[in-house]
């Protein structure tokens, strides 16, 4: 079993609860808008890292991080795409790229607004973990954490770090 932690859009600040609530985690993936490197470097240096970079990230966030990512945790495809909408509202190119890979689950951030849902016309699961950032304008700061056992999906977990604008 991997224990995933998801993050996205933390826009140049992360919370150190983050390092709290992933503990019990094997990886983190990171589905855009770092806004910095340090932030990269901090989520590496605790565990295995695997991110899309975001619109507001730049070249050294661009240059290790691609904009489209594919792969395979246990025996669950996953793709990975910072702008990527959600079930019946996919971004374009979307929706193709999940007709031809066909993967388990899509992972997106981008829109601040924290969502799991099941795309029963296209057989995928969709997660967008929302912002774990200060800017944007979402009220709550969230991440999601979930483990992948072979094929399953399981225990997955909101988490909420407090409002954006309480610190």
């Amino acid at each position: 079993m991997t224990r995933i932690g998801l993050i996205s859009d933390t826009h140049h600040w992360l919370d150190e609860a983050v390092f709290k609530h992933f503990e019990n985690t094997d990886e983190i993936w990171h589905a855009g808008d770092f806004g910095t490197s340090e932030i990269s470097d901090a989520l590496k240096a605790f565990r295995p890292l695997r991110g899309v970079y975001g619109n507001i990230d730049g070249r050294d966030i661009r240059s290790e991080f691609p904009e489209d990512l594919i792969f395979s945790c246990e025996k669950v495809k996953v793709f990975m795409k910072h702008i990527g909408g959600y079930p019946n509202k996919y971004a374009p190119g979307v929706r193709n790229t999940i007709l031809r890979e066909r993967p388990q689950m899509f992972i997106s951030g981008h829109s601040h607004i924290l969502k799991v849902m099941f795309d029963p016309k296209l057989q995928c699961l969709h997660m967008n973990p929302g912002a774990a950032g200060k800017q944007g304008w979402h009220k709550v700061r969230t991440l999601i954490r979930f483990a992948i056992d072979g094929s399953d999906i399981k225990n997955c977990e909101v988490i909420e770090l407090g409002g954006s604008k309480d610190l």
